[in-house]
């Protein structure tokens, strides 16, 4: 029965991560204690006033004023030790709410303000991984972390981040990623990025249909290749509503070729996507079976974790575990780790808890 699930209980079970930014999660804790070590100013020093003020400053309905909280975070992320030290947080706290695999993207060219090279902030941030992990592992706990490399939509050194992405693809990172601000920055900017990636047969995910609507989401698909939607949530678009939905060439498309959507709930209704979790296309989506994923974005910005998320959605649309475990499997399927190291995970930590559960 779906009354049966709790929110610890969901916190126990193996989940899988596919959309969430490094800079999005930091404790508020390390926040002070990095600013304090920078002199960089905060809104205020106590740190649970600090997570409030992130919350509630990216409750905007805006993605770029959302954006615009991240001012913060970036600052005290511009030296290797920093650096070291969020990751492996960002390890250490997921492995706790338990994901058992999560991909963590963030934007290199973010980080040089300390005259750090972008090679040496990659290999910070896979060092701290490192560390986290084999932190979890003697605590307990099991996780394996992807690190995608982000290239800002609106800067011009996408070619540059797709290079280092492929370079450092045997240390860790097991993807590249474009993102910032949708509307006016189109992913055919960065179509030489693309084109170089799909030439080195490497993963990449595009930022696209969460604050623009059908043609980003057009171009990032068809245009540049993508081989994941991050949000495409306006796919909802090309779809028309009614006993049998009718779904538009687009969204065929989408759900015919199994193109991954990172759904991120909380974080779609803080920028306004949608106005609320009721009103959340991802139920629709999951009824016409398209390949959705459960993902946090921003962990700081939403308040939220990977189990709150899938809390949301049991509270909201009466899901039980089996419904739990489809979006789990799905981001599982959907991970840019080699297939074996995919079904590995579905088949020896995932439908083995999930089997229990629905015993």
């Amino acid at each position: 029965m779906v009354a049966t699930i709790r929110y610890e209980d969901i916190v126990k079970v193996p989940k899988a991560l596919l959309h969430d930014h490094l800079d999005g999660g930091l404790r508020p804790a390390t926040i002070v204690e990095l600013a304090a070590e920078v002199g960089h100013e905060l809104p205020t020093t106590d740190p649970e006033a600090l997570g409030r003020w992130f919350v509630e400053a990216a409750d905007s309905g805006s993605l770029e004023r959302y954006l615009e909280t991240f001012a913060h975070t970036v600052a005290v992320m511009q030296t290797a030790p920093a650096l070291r030290r969020v990751a492996r947080e960002c390890a250490l706290d997921l492995a706790a709410d338990g994901v058992v695999y999560a991909e963590v993207r963030f934007a290199p060219e973010q980080h040089l303000e300390q005259d750090l090279s972008l090679d040496e902030v990659v290999e910070a941030v896979l060092a701290g991984f490192a560390e986290g992990t084999a932190q979890a592992v003697e605590a307990g706990l099991s996780i394996r972390v992807g690190t995608l490399l982000t290239a800002m939509r609106h800067a011009a050194r996408s070619q540059e981040i797709a290079e280092l992405a492929v370079r450092h693809r045997d240390a860790g990172v097991v993807g590249f990623d474009i993102a910032g601000a949708e509307a006016g920055f189109p992913p055919t900017r960065h179509l030489d990025a693309f084109e170089y990636l799909q030439r080195e047969n490497a993963h990449f995910t595009i930022h696209a249909g969460e604050a623009f609507g059908l043609p980003s989401i057009w171009q990032a698909i068809q245009w540049c290749g993508a081989d994941r939607l991050g949000h495409g949530v306006r796919i909802v678009d090309d779809i028309t509503p009614g006993g049998v939905p009718v779904l538009g060439r687009l969204a065929a498309y989408v759900r015919d070729k199994r193109i991954p959507l990172e759904l991120c709930p909380s974080s779609n209704v803080q920028t306004g996507a949608v106005a609320s979790i009721a009103d959340h296309p991802i139920g629709l989506l999951r009824d016409l079976r398209f390949r959705v994923t459960v993902n946090t974005d921003n962990r700081l910005m939403s308040g939220t974790s990977m189990s709150r998320e899938m809390s949301l959605l049991v509270e909201t649309f009466g899901y039980g575990w089996r419904e739990l475990q489809w979006f789990t499997i799905n981001a599982m399927k959907s991970a840019f780790i080699p297939f074996d190291e995919r079904l590995r995970i579905i088949d020896e930590v995932i439908k083995p808890a999930y089997a229990k559960l629905l015993a």
